[in-house]
């Protein structure tokens, strides 16, 4: 799909009749056998959106001969039955809706025509019906909200209406890290993938009700697992992340084996080849090129001729790019290319040392904080890898981080630049993210506002009022801007004046930049503040993002200067933040008033469990680090008091987490293996054993740096490796 090619006309709707009719459950969908099969399954869709509506499916045909005298007609332009007069639009994944009115020859029929210019311009084409006429949320498996109950539509007096090519060219989901979708739904026995297939189908949905046409489905997944195939079979085409160039899954390398381009590029170009000869050939693959490490690190940290070499680094990068492009024409001579600006990929690229040929989509990627890293210099041509989710230990896995100002204002920016061929967004367990999720992906769509000031709070109350109610519209509108305020602000990891060491990860991407506390942060700092002190410094790191045991590491240590620097720091930042968060929860529970009765539950899930953890982890963060200082100054009971306040925090955080469980989200939180809650509270008890016992047992001095949670999520690849050979 080459959309920077395809002109940006949109065919007008042709004059139709203005008197209006109603449907109900007893229209007919005409649908050819000739039609694709992913518009079979989303017409099944419709389907069902019927029954929801109208308590009853409508009888679903093969042709216009066999329609009732209300049809509703699904049908790509190069489809649509003789004699039949419905609007049709020419440009790449553009539809219409329109009103034929036939009767020659035939019985008289009212015909509502839902048409697509292809293939996904008519899915489209039916989720907006769904979405605009029967009030279907497009999230609605996220949100649980339903659509309301009638008797009988009546199609607006806009009915009739061209949609237009969306902005961005490719667009969909990077499900990252999925630690909460794999522990709450795991694939059956057989399923040969990690979260179920039904889930995978969800997803599928969701991405198709929101418009996008792409989807990374996994995080270190092989080009045959399961859920590949089934986003074909819905129409999505599959991309592989930046870490996962050609589909190739470096988390599973095999032991032993060299991974160094400069000695040993034969053995990656196999690998390569290997990987692209799996995909099948009616797959749609957008490719991703590249190169970097092992689990998602830098290349330099394999290879140590490129170590400190950034020209020698770009040009290797290049060479493997140019390598890949040559691997994947062999097999799909029509292929198209994305190369991901990841990290050290926009350093190389600013620096003028990266050569990507002109057939590639360069793709810029964010911080993690919304913050794009192009410096101000995309260009034409060019997309965005946006994050509204991010794994990094110090950012958000169960909550929203990134505003929708944000959004709204970088990705704006991309699109006056015309940089508008790729827009990933990493969801990961996409539940948490929902909101900002649904607000990306209407720009992707649609383009930004065109009125900027205040285009933030307007997408807040529209959420509000669809998801929570009218009367609730004005108090999140004031909610949601305290909520993305109140976290505090951090430009670096470490205290000023101090280097990276003791159990402090390496920061992040421009970490000079200041980033907002996500709900990772206060955990990490908990677990490693503690972990230090009780092992005296001898911390082992577990190796995350692989289930097969690899040789720990032993983390520098915190000196004196070091720990007491830190404990200061957190003491005042979170001192200074509690009443904002204090502030927000009681604003929040008072708006709850106003919220629908039968949303409620998501108002808990979506509004206060995602505040509640924020209030009570940097509550439970401001008692340990207190704890410590007493501990260190030999106030024992004053570090036991706090100790037992940080407890309570804990304590709230996992009461509000299971109030978040409701019906069929049971077990939501049992994959949290990479914020872990339950693992902060053990760390915490322990430390409250000791303070009361020194003689008391230990924790093993084990930091759990994720690898726990890829055991879980890659079980079911067992023992597969690479194939190298």
């Amino acid at each position: 799909m080459a959309c920077a090619a395809i002109p940006a006309s949109v065919a007008a709707v042709q004059a139709l009749q203005r008197h209006t009719f109603t449907i109900d459950g007893s229209v007919t969908v005409v649908l050819s056998a000739q039609e694709p099969g992913p518009i079979h399954r989303a017409t099944q869709d419709l389907l069902h959106d019927f029954t929801s509506v109208f308590g009853r499916s409508p009888k679903l045909v093969a042709s216009i001969t066999d329609a009732g005298p209300v049809a509703i007609l699904v049908s790509s332009a190069n489809s649509l039955p003789a004699g039949v007069p419905c609007a049709t639009t020419t440009d790449t994944e553009s539809f219409a809706f329109s009103i034929a009115n036939i009767g020659a020859g035939l019985p008289a029929r009212h015909i509502v025509c839902l048409t697509g210019a292809d293939m996904r311009g008519t899915l489209f084409a039916i989720y907006q019906f769904s979405q605009s006429v029967l009030g279907v949320d497009p999230m609605y498996l996220w949100t649980d909200k339903q659509p309301a109950r009638r008797t009988a539509v009546t199609l607006p007096a806009n009915f009739a209406r061209a949609f237009p090519k969306p902005v961005f060219c490719y667009r969909g989901f990077f499900i990252n890290d999925e630690d909460l979708l794999s522990g709450w739904m795991p694939a059956a026995k057989g399923e040969h993938t990690g979260i179920s297939l039904k889930v995978w189908d969800n997803i599928f949905e969701t991405i198709l009700r929101l418009k996008g046409n792409m989807v990374v489905p996994g995080t270190w997944i092989f080009p045959d697992d399961a859920q590949v195939d089934a986003a074909t079979q819905r129409g999505l085409i599959v991309n592989q992340h930046h870490a996962i160039p050609l589909g190739v899954n470096v988390a599973r390398w095999p032991k032993d084996v060299p991974y160094n381009f400069s000695t040993h590029p034969e053995i990656l170009e196999r690998a390569w080849t290997n990987a692209v000869a799996i995909y099948k050939p009616d797959q749609e693959i957008l490719w991703s090129v590249g190169l970097r490490g092992l689990s998602d690190a830098s290349y330099a940290t394999l290879d140590p001729s490129v170590r400190n070499n950034d020209p020698l680094l770009g040009r290797r990068i290049s060479q493997a790019i140019d390598d890949q492009m040559r691997i994947v024409r062999a097999r799909f001579p029509h292929a198209h290319f994305v190369t991901d600006l990841w990290q050290e990929g926009a350093r190389l690229m600013q620096q003028g040392f990266l050569k990507i040929p002109p057939e590639v989509s360069l793709v810029w990627a964010d911080t993690g904080y919304g913050d794009m890293q192009d410096g101000g210099k995309v260009v034409a041509g060019q997309g965005a890898y946006f994050h509204v989710a991010m794994m990094n230990g110090q950012a958000n896995q169960l909550s929203e981080l990134v505003p929708v100002s944000v959004i709204q204002s970088e990705l704006d920016r991309y699109i006056k630049a015309g940089a508008t061929s790729y827009l990933l967004v990493n969801t990961s367990d996409i539940r948490p993210v929902a909101m900002t999720t649904r607000a990306l992906m209407e720009v992707a769509l649609g383009g930004a506002p065109s009125e900027t000031s205040g285009a933030d709070i307007a997408y807040y109350r529209r959420w509000a009022t669809e998801e929570f109610g009218a009367r609730s519209a004005d108090a999140l509108a004031r909610i949601y801007p305290e909520y993305f305020a109140a976290p505090p602000l951090r430009a670096s990891l470490l205290p000023p004046g101090l280097t990276s060491a003791g159990n402090v990860p390496p920061p992040p991407p421009l970490s000079n930049v200041p980033r907002r506390y996500g709900d990772q942060h206060y955990h990490s700092e908990i677990r490693n503040l503690i972990l230090d002190r009780l092992s005296e410094h001898q911390v082992i790191a577990i190796p995350s993002q692989s289930p097969k045991w690899t040789e720990p590491r032993v983390l520098p240590v915190f000196d004196a200067q070091m720990r007491k620097a830190l404990l200061a720091r957190d003491v005042e930042e979170c001192t200074a933040a509690q009443p904002r968060w204090d502030a927000v929860w009681r604003d929040a529970i008072t708006a709850q008033n106003f919220v629908e009765p039968d949303r409620r539950k998501y108002y808990q899930a979506q509004v206060l469990t995602m505040i509640a953890i924020h209030r009570e982890s940097n509550r439970a963060l401001l008692h340990v680090a207190r704890a410590l200082q007493n501990d260190e100054s030999g106030q024992n009971l004053e570090a036991r008091n706090e100790t037992a306040q940080a407890l309570q925090a804990l304590g709230a955080v996992e009461a509000s987490m299971s109030a978040a469980e409701y019906g069929k989200w049971k077990n939501w939180y049992r994959g949290d293996w990479l914020t872990g809650v339950d693992r902060t509270r053990e760390l915490v008890q322990a430390y409250a054993a000791h303070l009361r016992d020194p003689m008391a047992k230990l924790p093993a001095p084990v930091a759990w740096t994720g690898w726990e949670a890829y055991f879980h999520i890659m079980q079911y690849e067992n023992d597969r490796s690479v194939d190298v050979h």
